[in-house]
C-alpha cells in the first residue's frame, strides 16, 4: 500500500513543487548576502563615528591649548587634524547612503519572496502576475549595486585619510626625532612611498653606503 502510494505521486505537482522551492532559494541567498554587507557596513560605521569624536577631542585640545608655540608644527598639525575631520566626516555620510542603500536591497528581496510564494499558492488569482517577482528582484539588485558602489567609494577615501596622517606623522618625526634615527630613512614627501635606507660604514675610510 505503501509502495503503492509512491509510485502513485503526481509528477507535475513533483515538478512544481520543485520549481517553487528553487525559486524561492535565490531571494534568501540574496537575503543573507545583503545582511552580511549590513553588518560590515554597521561596523565601519561606528569606528567612523568613533574616529569622528576622537578627532573632535583633538581640535578641542589644539584650540584650547594655552601655549601654541611649544607645540612641534601647530599650524600643520591644526590644519591636519581639520582636514581629517572633513574626511572622515563625508564617509560617515557615505556609509550611512550605503547602509539605506542595502536596507532598501534586502527589503526588496524579501517582498521578492513574499511575491513568488503569492503566486505559487494563489496561482488561480495571480495568473497573470507571475512576471511580478522578477522586476522587485531587479530592483533590489540595482539598490546593492548602488551600495557597493558607495562602499567602494568609502574604502578609497579611507584610504586617502590614512595617507594624509601618515604624511604628517613622519613629517613631525622629521622634525623632533634625532638626526641619527631620521638618517636611516628616506620618504618621499608625496606620500606615496617610503624606503629604508640601510647605513653601513666601510672599514678602509669610514664612509657610509647606502642600500636601497
Amino acid at each position: 500500500m505503501f509502495a503503492g502510494d509512491i509510485i502513485s505521486v503526481n509528477p507535475n505537482a513533483l515538478n512544481s513543487t520543485i520549481e517553487f522551492l528553487t525559486a524561492m532559494v535565490t531571494p534568501t541567498l540574496l537575503i543573507s548576502a545583503t545582511g552580511s554587507l549590513v553588518l560590515s557596513t554597521s561596523t565601519r560605521l561606528g569606528r567612523v563615528i568613533d574616529r569622528v569624536r576622537e578627532l573632535e577631542t583633538r581640535l578641542s585640545d589644539l584650540i584650547i591649548a594655552e601655549d601654541k608655540d611649544k607645540i612641534p608644527l601647530y599650524d600643520k598639525r591644526l590644519d591636519t587634524v581639520v582636514k581629517l575631520l572633513d574626511k572622515v566626516t563625508t564617509r560617515a555620510r557615505i556609509l550611512q547612503k550605503a547602509m539605506g542603500a542595502f536596507y532598501y536591497g534586502l527589503g526588496f528581496f524579501i517582498l521578492t519572496s513574499v511575491t513568488i510564494a503569492l503566486v505559487a499558492i494563489s496561482s488561480e488569482f495571480f495568473s497573470s502576475y507571475r512576471w511580478l517577482p522578477i522586476p522587485i528582484g531587479v530592483i533590489g539588485i540595482i539598490f546593492l549595486f548602488y551600495g557597493s558602489v558607495l562602499m567602494l567609494r568609502e574604502t578609497r577615501m579611507a584610504t586617502a585619510t590614512v595617507n594624509a596622517e601618515m604624511d604628517f606623522t613622519w613629517e613631525l618625526a622629521r622634525k623632533v626625532a634625532p638626526e641619527e634615527i631620521i638618517s636611516k630613512y628616506k620618504y618621499n614627501v608625496h606620500g606615496k612611498r617610503r624606503f629604508r635606507r640601510k647605513v653601513s660604514k666601510t672599514p678602509e675610510d669610514g664612509r657610509t653606503e647606502d642600500e636601497s
